[in-house]
This record gives C-alpha cells, structure tokens and sequence, in this order.
C-alpha cells in the first residue's frame, strides 16, 4: 500500500456519548505527531537514540528492524508510559509533557502486544477509560464498538472465556472508547495463531480508517508490513536507520532494500 499524498478523508466516529461525531477533513500532508531528538537512556545505554520524524494524520506508520533495535521503546515515548530523557514529541504542534498524561493517553492510544484485560465483562472493559474520565458510555455505543471489532451482541460475555483474537478485538474496542486520534499498536497480532493475526490485521486497518485515525504500528513481519503501511520506519540499535514509503524500503523478496 503506498502513501497516497493528494487523498483527503472524513469520517464520522462515536463520541463518548453515543452521538456520531463528524471528524475534520484532512490530508496525510499534515502532521499529527513529531518527534523532536527524542531519546531514552537506561542504565548508560541509550535504547532510543536521537530519532527525529514526521507522522502524517490518517496514515499507518509501521516500525520494523531487529530485536532490540528500540521499536517498542520508542513507541511506549510516544504517549509517556515511558519517559524520554532527550528530546520530546508535539501532538498537533503542541510539546506533549504540556498535556496532562490522562488526556495524553487518550488522545493517544495503545494496542499491546498481549491483550491485557480487566476481569468482568467485555462491557466493563469497554467502559473503563471513560469513567476515567467521568463518563458513562451508554449501552448503545458498547454495542456500536462491539460491531466495529466483530464482537457484536457480546457485551455481558466474562473475558476469561474469550480466545487471544477475541481478547485482543476487546483491547482495540477497549481503546477507541476514549476516541483516540492517535492508535499506538505494538506487535498487536504477534501473539495470535494466523487465522486470528489476519482476522486482527484486517480489523485494525478497518478501523484506523472507518474512525479517520493515524496508526503507529511495530511489526517483526515484513510481509504484515508491505500489506498495511503507508510508510516504513525502519530502527536499528536505537536510531533512525530509515523511513519511506513500503516500496522504498522493502524489496519484492521481503528483506529491506
């Protein structure tokens, strides 16, 4: 999939309420994150190492390289779970550590790996970021989310009886109730056997665009990654080693140019 510059989006989402909320327009031309030198030390080591980018709004951004390169610590920078020692990020020009960290992390989502879920119903997993906030989500938009990840009708169902694509459609349902712009995703399918990875992959590319978000993706699949990204970011030992477009940087065989 290549980045197509002159495409523009609108969409409608569910806001906290139950009413749709008509999103702005725009263009993958304008950034909605930057990362500004952003760096992380730990034990003398730097894991993250001076990385400066551009994410465009409404694109899918996916961040490869090998193990230990710094993926996964450098997206967890993106919405403070962890902190940066260097540098910052600036969420629609604004420096994030000017933004509260619970309204961060709902404007700026996360998917992990594992689908770590709270003990209850899918519904009370659903609800919980926002009664952080001080709202009840209505039966009816538990109910709309549910349809967006395939669950639907499911809401009272314990999650202790779901399957990992199953607990991992909660985990995604769970973050688009605080109505992110932004879905950080790290390795969301890599624990799932590959009936459940593909059903998983195609949700999240479904939903990135049906609610007009931008997604951050880490990924040890290149073949995963020549299938959802708009653009390739590609780390090694912690540093920007190089970012383009799926064509650019992954060759037919499925290795990096």
């Amino acid at each position: 999939m290549c980045w197509i510059a002159a495409r523009s989006f609108s969409a409608a989402v569910i806001g906290p309420t139950g009413a749709l909320i008509q999103q702005e327009r725009f263009t993958p031309t304008t950034n909605i994150l930057e990362t500004d030198h952003l760096s992380r030390e730990v034990g003398g080591t730097r894991i993250v190492d001076d990385v400066t980018i551009e994410v465009r709004k409404g694109e899918v951004l996916v961040i490869v390289g090998p193990s230990g390169a710094g993926k996964s610590s450098f997206l967890r920078l993106l919405n403070r779970l962890d902190e940066p020692t260097g540098g910052t990020v600036r969420l629609k020009g604004v420096d994030y550590q000017q933004i509260p960290p619970l309204e961060l992390r709902r404007r700026v989502g996360m998917v992990t790996q594992t689908a770590y879920l709270f003990p209850g119903t899918i519904a009370g997993n659903i609800r919980f970021g926002p009664l952080q906030q001080g709202i009840e989500l209505p039966a009816k938009t538990v109910d709309a989310l549910l349809i967006q990840v395939g669950l639907a009708g499911r809401a009272e169902e314990d999650v202790a009886h779901l399957s990992g694509g199953e607990a991992q459609r909660v985990s995604v349902a769970r973050a688009l109730a605080n109505t992110p712009e932004v879905l950080l995703l790290d390795e969301p399918t890599s624990a799932l056997d590959e009936g459940a990875k593909s059903e998983v992959e195609k949700l999240i590319l479904t939903v990135v665009r049906q609610n007009a978000l931008t997604g951050v993706m880490v990924s040890h699949d290149l073949a995963q990654t020549a299938r959802v990204a708009d653009r390739v970011m590609v780390m090694s030992k912690g540093r920007l080693d190089k970012i383009g477009t799926a064509n650019e940087v992954i060759n037919a065989e499925g290795a990096f140019r």
